[in-house]
């Protein structure tokens, strides 16, 4: 399967075919409709404007677009106000996930950690388990990046630590290092809605007292971190990488996805400023990376 990002936004009947054009023509491989009423796909962070139609509209690209570019094309459009509410994140993998849905098949990663749908037994009972229903945030393991960031946190020593789970989408990787021994998780994510789906899911899993959520205008100052992953995308992680940095303590580890195998150079380079960065990890066209802060 080719890597793929996403872009949705919300339209109305009466200009979505006109959106929809506007997504082609600013290199969208195909632009999808949605019944709102029905599946609606998020809601705006503070400072955003949903256009409070009755359709949703989801363009796919190819992973490697410059989706900056893309935003300020569609910005310039007098269809869209200036602040409008959308969502960029890679697409989960279908075929990973009507599989799992269809047959109900809990998923390993790592040596211990299992990711079992809530409605059914769980095939270890002595593992690290974390219940989770996919929902309309980001990550229910099936996406390689996911994947990967479970991986290695499955293969770290969390044990009282505090982690940072930057862009936390359902919350899976934020409950995964609570289950795997971190002492407190503050998770942080531009999306309401994702908010909402992690504090529902740890509810699940009975670590909503140790799990902190935040939209990044309300983190508390101060607030740092002895291990930090974020599952994004490559475009933010560059933007942001200062501001990613300032949470993790010395000798602090990180570990970033949501990058393409051939992003992964700049990004090393970029974080190599603050970490010491090990090799890249791949899995199907995506790289994780991992390091520790040496200042």
């Amino acid at each position: 399967m080719m890597p793929w990002i996403q872009l949705k936004l919300n339209a109305t009947s009466e200009n979505a075919e006109d959106i929809g054009e506007l997504l082609m023509e600013s290199g969208a491989l195909s632009a999808t409709f949605t019944d709102s009423h029905d599946t609606p796909i998020f809601e705006p962070a503070p400072g955003e404007t949903r256009l409070w139609g009755d359709t949703d509209i989801t363009g796919l690209y190819d992973a490697a677009t410059d989706m900056s570019g893309v935003l300020a094309q569609l910005k310039q459009s007098p269809l869209l106000s200036d602040n409008f509410a959308l969502k960029i994140e890679p697409l989960e993998d279908k075929d990973w996930e009507r599989e799992w849905m269809d047959n109900f098949h809990p998923m390993k990663f790592g040596e211990r950690l299992w990711i079992c749908p809530s409605w059914k037994p769980v095939p270890d009972p002595d593992a690290v388990n974390v219940m989770l229903d996919p929902g309309l945030a980001f990550g229910t393991g099936t996406h390689p990046t996911t994947a990967l960031c479970l991986t290695w946190l499955d293969g770290q020593d969390l044990q009282d630590k505090v982690v940072i789970d930057f862009g936390c989408g359902s919350g899976i990787l934020a409950i995964a290092a609570l289950k795997l021994g971190a002492k407190r998780v503050i998770g942080i994510d531009i999306d309401p809605q994702a908010i909402t789906a992690s504090r529902d899911n740890a509810q699940r899993n009975n670590v909503s007292e140790q799990l902190e959520l935040y939209l990044p205008a309300d983190l508390p100052d101060g607030i740092l971190a002895d291990v930090l992953v974020a599952n994004i995308l490559a475009g933010p992680l560059r933007e942001l990488s200062g501001s990613i940095e300032a949470l993790i303590k010395d000798q602090g580890l990180l570990a970033l996805s949501g990058i393409l195998e051939q992003q992964a150079d700049e990004l090393i380079e970029v974080y190599g400023q603050w970490f010491k960065m090990d090799k890249a990890v791949i899995k199907e066209e995506w790289a994780r990376l991992s390091g520790i802060k040496s200042l």
